[in-house]
């Protein structure tokens, strides 16, 4: 994996937005944070732009990316918010000048997209909270941040599950937000699970959807040779009027009972207040034992 430069203090980063549309009064706070980073914020041109629910035109926001992936002062491009429309524009991205002068892309959800691919081409990349949801983000989620941004080591550990899997594993860290792990499939974007640690996440989903794309990625077999796996933050999941009869946590068991590698569940990666950033492509160590479960 190619890792871009870690940030130092005065460098330049530029927030944009590829998918949903944002205002400037919801970024605010998050720039302001950024700042006391003693970094240099420059704003993408398109930023504010608004076309249907998207932040402008699919061409508006390929602008923005583009531009930012070129630009050879600009260390870390941050995704102004997730929502959906990143998928829409990738196929477009010429990658050519980024793989010459790499940089920190930072973002979730949507931005799932973006990691997968920059995970096909060997560039790590940042999985973590952004600027629309700083406001309600724990000063250790936004710490955590700042920690992967320059270079400085992330470890989180959680309480034990009762559907843990114990055991040790060691690989590169690759996931993100489930509906797009499972729409990369068949793409130039497709996940590549082999032997890595693999983390999911999702919001406002039905259980009978996310046991639909857990069921698809058993059988595309990306649950079949990992290292191990993480269960990040499930929020806001929905339950039909007969109801499913099972949680998604009983769902991702169902479907890996028949391997060994470790499985921990409730990590603070997700939709959550407390999303603690992780670098994807990293190599990672995991361990889950009965007292609690430490990813470092």
């Amino acid at each position: 994996m190619i890792f871009p430069d870690f940030l130092q203090k005065k460098d330049t980063i530029i927030i944009i937005a590829p998918a949903n549309a944002v205002n400037r009064e919801e970024i605010n706070p998050a720039i302001e944070i950024f700042k006391s980073w003693e970094l240099d914020v420059i704003l993408g041109k398109q930023l504010f732009n608004t076309h249907h629910t998207f932040a402008g035109t699919d061409e508006e926001r390929l602008e923005d990316l583009q531009n930012a992936m070129d630009n050879p002062t600009i260390k870390a491009i941050v995704c102004a918010r997730g929502g959906y429309g990143t998928a829409r524009i990738i196929d477009k991205l010429d990658f050519t000048k980024f793989l010459k002068n790499p940089k920190w892309l930072v973002g979730f959800s949507d931005i799932t997209i973006l990691h997968t691919h920059l995970h096909r081409l060997s560039i790590a990349s940042i999985h973590g909270s952004m600027p629309l949801l700083f406001p309600k983000q724990t000063k250790e989620a936004i710490q955590s941040l700042k920690n992967t941004l320059f270079g400085n080591h992330i470890e989180i550990k959680t309480k034990p599950h009762l559907l843990n899997q114990k055991g040790k594993a060691k690989g590169i860290l690759i996931g993100g937000n489930l509906s797009l792990l499972v729409n990369s499939l068949g793409t130039s974007s497709e996940i590549d699970t082999e032997n890595k640690i693999l983390f999911l996440e999702d919001v406002n989903e039905y259980v009978y959807h996310l046991d639909r794309m857990i069921v698809q990625l058993y059988r595309a077999n990306k649950l079949k040779n990992l290292a191990g796996l993480i269960v990040g933050q499930f929020s806001e999941i929905k339950d039909n009027l007969k109801g499913f009869g099972a949680s998604i946590e009983q769902t991702i068991i169902e479907w890996t009972k028949t391997y060994s590698y470790p499985i921990a569940f409730n990590f603070p990666i997700g939709h959550e207040e407390h999303n603690i950033g992780v670098i994807c492509g990293k190599e990672m160590n995991l361990i889950v034992e009965d007292n609690e479960s430490i990813l470092f």
